[in-house]
């Protein structure tokens, strides 16, 4: 892998005008197939083996045409304290606006609210309901703006008129402000990690494009896979952050190669070879995580994880290619303007620290850690929709006024299909629903052509996101009779939690598995994977018990711009899991393949700690922190689930990155000592030898460096075989899993 990856690096430093030519050929040309492509589709959410989904297939079966595929939008008509919208001034003007409803732009039907008795107990409150001819991610600005007009009479007749539904969502998917926010923190990051304009700017750009690439990738792409515009959100907030991770440590390999006296085409070729090959690996355990969603069964979770998956794969071919080619055109201007001080540096003298108290830091980590997960235990899971949008949003005030005026249950009925083909009569079915307690009104059933299937409603009594709603859910289901089943919204996010937790444990037992595989192999060792398994799995749930804290019990909450807390979005936890899981071996990697790579070359198993840390603490720790302001963006967004998730994932490496690979990593490394890197024979055997730590350019290592550098002690021999004679003069022996040169 290393010998491979390196002739790569220098061919691309070679031929840096040829490789730059090509990924400007493939950009052009995806982007002129994005241009003329149809683009993104809205093809709504489903989630095969669900009985909410079952109950929706036979509703669209059995009433061909009435399950309406275009958007919808409630207009509330609400009169001032102690009136009536029934009277006889204020009826006319909300008949009049009404119709000019129904003059609208890309408007179906609008439906009068005293024709459809849509109006409250106490008349205080009415609804029109608006259906578009198309999906709610085609309904444009104008369609909006034409709505808000067309109210304008009864605004003027004293009425509050406020609008919620999916026809007032104005887009899928982050705006640009929250990639801006991270782009400009990783900016000062980078300036400062290497202190050179060019070295900072160089990462950048090559996110940059990464980034554009998988996104006009997607859009070309969207209509043929069913893509919708949600998709991206996660491809490009990965994308970015990955992106600059990966060339971070390519460049910053190639300054320490040339800081060695090597000349910049083998320094671009070293790096390429030893950081390269950890990118690799990095990424390919991102990919795992993310294609692994596909477990989940869940579509829109499969399709996001596979193009988020696409836009690692694009990062690392850039960092392999676009970097080392770039680094020939700016062969010095990457340098420091002063010289690196020698010396123990922070990463050095931290990791000392760690190494004379392990025990401590390993306990006052795990016991932090710990306490911070407590919360995760009272995790409730939901989709959070009108209820968690800011006050100061039409749809969260149309949400309020609609529970106001006809009951908390009101914002999220329950559909019922009854199947009558077997016999089961559906007046009995609705009898029976509308005697359970909880349950405060029932329509009458509306049968089909066939006259073999009806649906009606059940309004609760409390609101959708009640932990009483779904007792009523269960209980209903637990004590039908007869062949019908329970949908809507409420119902269907009630099924999504479900499988969501059912489908967790076997996600986590796939990803962690594939990955403790890879890492197997590429440390060869039994202990260091399985360390980092539980790592992973100590910063995750800490991460969890954090969202859970703000968004679900709300303390800070106003800190974050939650101003309505309740139920964790129902997908939290696995896209945490997934791509927590992934960043974090990105940082196990990059850490531990240094130390293993300082083993290996002969160093004890205390002084490859520190090694390790000399040389990547500081890299990793302008990744993290490159990640954190990515993902912390994101928490400006509108749109609760992107700020939740951004939340997460922010906190998450924060403490995966800064207490687990900084603190615990060398803790434990340090009380395990050699066993750490134990590793049987005939696994060694078994395993195929990928070189991560570059063994196979150690011989060009010591060819190519000038003397000068090769450090005090150094025979000329190279590291590894003084490390291997120190070995054998300290009386230990030479363990070729350990040692290749042995």
């Amino acid at each position: 892998m290393a010998a491979l990856l390196y002739r790569l690096g220098r061919l691309a430093f070679r031929r840096r005008w040829y490789a730059v030519l090509l990924w400007g050929v493939v950009l052009a040309c995806v982007g002129l197939g994005a241009a003329k492509a149809p683009g993104t589709t809205d093809e709504g959410f489903s989630m095969p083996g669900i009985e909410s989904q079952k109950a929706y297939d036979l509703m669209e079966e059995r009433f061909p045409g009435a399950v309406a595929d275009g958007a919808t939008a409630r207009v509330v008509f609400v009169a001032p304290d102690g009136q009536k919208v029934t009277s006889a001034a204020r009826k006319q003007a909300i008949e009049e606006s009404v119709a000019a409803l129904a003059d609208g732009s890309q408007v179906a039907s609008a439906v009068d609210p005293f024709t459809a008795r849509a109006v409250s107990s106490d008349g205080s409150t009415a609804y029109a309901t608006v259906t578009y001819d198309v999906e709610s991610g085609q309904v444009t600005d104008a369609s909006r703006t034409a709505l808000e007009k067309a109210t304008e009479p009864a605004r003027a007749a004293g009425l509050t008129v406020e609008a919620g539904g999916s026809a007032m969502d104005a887009g899928g998917g982050a705006g640009g402000a929250a990639e801006v926010i991270g782009i400009a923190i990783a900016a000062v990051v980078l300036l400062v990690t290497f202190g050179s304009l060019a070295a900072a700017g160089l990462p950048l750009l090559t996110a940059v494009i990464g980034v554009a690439l998988t996104m006009l990738a997607i859009t070309l792409l969207g209509s043929t896979f069913g893509l919708s515009a949600s998709t991206g959100t996660l491809a490009m907030m990965l994308g970015l952050a990955v992106g600059i991770d990966y060339a971070l440590f390519v460049v910053s390999r190639y300054r320490e190669e040339r800081g060695k006296g090597r000349a910049p085409e083998e320094a671009a070729g070293l790096a390429v070879g030893t950081a390269g090959s950890a990118v690799v690996f990095a990424g390919l355990t991102v990919v795992i995580a993310l294609a692994g969603l596909a477990v989940v069964g869940i579509p829109m979770l499969t399709k996001m994880g596979l193009a988020a998956a696409g836009a690692v794969v694009v990062a690392v071919g850039v960092a392999l290619t676009v970097v080392p080619a770039l680094l020939g055109f700016w062969p010095k201007a990457v340098m420091p303007r002063k010289p690196a001080r020698t010396g123990a540096n922070g990463g050095t003298r931290w990791a000392r620290l760690v190494l004379r108290r392990p025990l401590a830091v390993l306990l006052l980590g795990v016991i932090g850690l710990g306490a911070l997960a407590i919360p995760a235990t009272g995790l409730q899971l939901g989709m959070p929709g009108d209820e968690a949008k800011s006050v100061t949003t039409t749809e969260r005030r149309a949400y309020d006024a609609l529970a106001a005026g006809f009951g908390p249950g009101f914002n999220g009925p329950l559909t019922v299909v009854v199947d009558e083909r077997d016999g089961t009569d559906a007046t009995a079915v609705r009898d029976g629903i509308a005697a359970t307690k909880g349950v405060v009104s029932v329509s009458e059933p509306r049968f089909n052509e066939a006259g073999d299937t009806a649906v009606f409603t059940a309004t609760p009594a409390t609101s959708p996101t009640d932990e009483r709603t779904e007792a009523l859910v269960k209980k209903i289901r637990a004590e039908r009779t007869g062949d019908f089943e329970v949908t809507g919204t409420t119902a269907l996010n009630i099924d999504i939690a479900a499988k969501v937790q059912g489908a967790l444990v076997p996600y986590l037992l796939t990803v962690v598995g594939l990955a403790v595989i890879l890492l197997l192999v590429v440390f060869r060792s039994v202990l260091v994977p399985l360390k980092a398994a539980l790592g992973f799995l100590l910063s995750v749930l800490a991460a969890l018990g954090a969202v859970v804290v703000v968004f679900q019990e709300g303390h800070g909450a106003s800190l974050f711009g939650v101003e309505q807390t309740g139920p964790i979005m129902s997908l939290m936890p696995i896209f945490l899991v997934g791509i927590v899981f992934g960043l974090a071996m990105d940082y196990e990697v990059f850490l531990v393949s240094r130390m293993r790579e300082a083993y290996v070359h002969g160093e004890s198993a205390p002084e490859a700690v520190v090694s390790g840390f000399r040389h990547s603490a500081r890299v990793v720790v302008a990744a993290a922190l490159i990640m954190i302001a990515v993902f912390a963006g994101f928490v400006g967004e509108d749109e609760s689930m992107i700020k939740m998730i951004g939340f997460g994932l922010a906190v998450a490496v924060l403490l995966d990155a800064f207490v687990v690979r900084m603190a615990l990593v060398p803790a434990v490394l340090a009380l395990l000592g050699d066993r750490a890197w134990w590793l049987p024979g005939w696994l060694d055997r078994a395993l195929p030898h990928v070189d991560v730590e570059g063994e196979a350019l150690s011989g060009r290592e010591e060819e190519t460096a000038v003397p000068e550098t090769q450090g005090p002690g150094s025979d000329g021999a190279g590291p590894g075989a003084a490390g291997g004679e120190r070995r054998r003069r300290a009386g230990r022996p030479c363990v070729p899993a350990h040692d290749m040169r042995c």
